[in-house]
């Protein structure tokens, strides 16, 4: 593996540390009127999404870990796993629930995902910013309930409950962000 140096950080770098592997969120060079430089840093856990503060000398040296994205299909979930076939070598492979986290929320079967790959072992899912899901139930709108901004919940057809407005129908495909599980549109 490659060795980089804090003078090398960069948003979004991944390093292999002593306690588990972290991305890079945020980094700042300091140089104190007295003492030696330091660079401060906010690093989040690429395993459990746990995000931390870590402080490092100037020009200390660490493993910087090269996570891969693979292009999969999302086959099915099984009861205990999810499967996903590779595109290219149509191997399949059985992910467990806790690696995918929330992503789970928003997989249809059929559809590509990028997965991301430290070596042979899943860390992680790299989902679009928004999603199309189909409304699987959600309660009629009363009529003269029409108070502006009034919403209702809706069961998509992974699972997911949503928040939507009083004129979503059942059978209906919605835009949906991934980043906050919010309502955007209508497909």
């Amino acid at each position: 593996m490659a060795q980089i140096s804090t003078s090398d950080f960069r948003t979004g770098i991944t390093v292999d540390l002593d306690e588990g592997l972290f991305q890079i969120s945020d980094f700042q060079h300091v140089k104190p009127g007295k003492g030696g430089a330091f660079v401060r840093t906010t690093l989040k856990n690429v395993r459990t999404g746990a995000v931390t503060d870590r402080t490092f000398r100037a020009g200390e040296k660490m493993e910087r870990a090269v996570i891969d994205k693979t292009d999969m299909q999302y086959l099915y979930n099984d009861g205990t796993s999810y499967v996903f076939m590779n595109t290219e070598t149509y191997e399949q492979m059985e992910v467990p629930p806790e690696t995918l986290g929330d992503a789970a929320d928003y997989l249809v079967e059929a559809n590509s995902i990028n997965l991301l790959m430290y070596g042979d072992e899943i860390v992680g899912i790299d989902m679009p910013a928004s999603i199309v899901l189909q409304v699987a139930d959600t309660e009629p709108g009363i009529q003269g309930d029409r108070v502006s901004g009034a919403r209702k919940s809706a069961t998509m057809q992974t699972g997911l409950i949503v928040q939507v407005p009083l004129f979503v129908e059942t059978g209906e495909s919605l835009k949906i962000d991934t980043r906050s599980g919010d309502y955007i549109e209508r497909a």
